[in-house]
């Protein structure tokens, strides 16, 4: 009476194929081309051969049913379908390499970002955004009421009283370039205002876990940018101290906000608030433990203008 509801399965004829064993190793070799646009280039850093990388493109050319690389004067150049495909190829190549070290799981559907090189750590989860408002940061609820109430734009006067706070972000050609560092951010406080200017105009740097792991931490970007949208996350690391340099351990909230520069181009914009208490699954506690005290930044409430509409002032 309900076969209807449990169709036979496909004859095995119908069913697609499974993908080739090399898979792995094909995208490799498609991303590395994609950067070099030089076979020879590919090969040395591949530590692979000519024939090699020919066949792994050749089979995923004809395994997707389209051409991604055509050759002009010797140059490999990407087709519109290699456009097309390469930010799905990075993707998985970074999520597939960062599984294997365990530096990437989740919890309740929400990244999780780990890693441990020398002296370094890292430690990332992106939080519910809903936490905001049982946050006793003022400025962070703030922020994100100014973000929403100017509709991302960072010119807007409703946007004014928080962007001294704030690091914004401008991408060009797939990286995040830092455009401004705002006076009270803690960026400023932490390497002084002279290093924030000469900070201007530079990608954000990449980590120390490798390349990888870097696009998973920059995706964060991306995907508030794409999606227009805001992400919370709760970070551990250790960075640089002037004037010795030394890594110190520092915690701290990440508010990252979508938004749009006055000709219309987008924006990322981050606010970093320095805490001593962090929700990152498996931190070893002695790590927060071994956190200076932190010092609120100062933020005066009568800026607030979501805390006086609530409290009649």
């Amino acid at each position: 009476m309900n076969q209807h509801l449990n169709p036979k399965p496909e004859a095995a004829s119908d069913a697609p194929p499974p993908p080739p064993a090399l898979l792995f190793e094909m995208i490799r070799s498609f991303v590395t081309l994609a950067a070099t646009l030089n076979l020879s280039h590919a090969v040395k850093e591949l530590d692979s051969t000519r024939q090699t990388v020919r066949r792994h493109i050749s089979t995923l050319e004809e395994q997707m049913g389209a051409q991604l690389f055509f050759v002009d004067d010797r140059r490999y150049q990407l087709t519109a379908a290699g456009e097309a495909a390469l930010p799905g190829a990075k993707d998985l190549l970074a999520r597939g390499t960062t599984w294997l070290r365990g530096q990437v799981s989740s919890v309740g559907h929400l990244q999780l970002l780990k890693a441990h090189v020398g002296k370094w750590d890292f430690y990332q989860e992106q939080q519910p955004i809903g936490r905001i408002w049982k946050d006793p940061s003022l400025l962070l609820r703030e922020t994100f009421r100014a973000w929403a109430m100017s509709a991302g734009e960072i010119e807007s006067p409703q946007f004014a009283h928080v962007r001294p706070y704030l690091i914004i972000y401008r991408q060009t050609e797939g990286a995040w370039i830092c455009v401004e560092f705002g006076q009270k951010s803690v960026y400023v406080n932490w390497f002084g205002q002279d290093y924030a200017r000469s900070s201007i105009g530079r990608p954000i740097s990449q980590m120390p876990a490798g390349e990888e792991f870097s696009y998973l931490i920059y995706e964060a970007f991306h995907e508030v940018e794409a999606t227009q949208t805001a992400r919370l996350d709760h970070v551990f690391t250790r960075m640089p101290r002037l004037p010795s340099d030394s890594l110190a351990p520092v915690a701290y909230q990440r508010l990252i906000l979508s938004g749009f520069f006055p000709d219309g181009s987008p924006a990322v914009m981050s606010l970093i608030l320095p805490v001593d208490q962090v929700r990152i699954s498996g931190l070893d506690p002695s790590l927060i433990e071994s956190l200076d005290p932190v010092t609120p930044i100062a933020f005066d409430p009568e800026d607030a203008v979501f805390e006086r509409g609530i409290s009649g002032k």
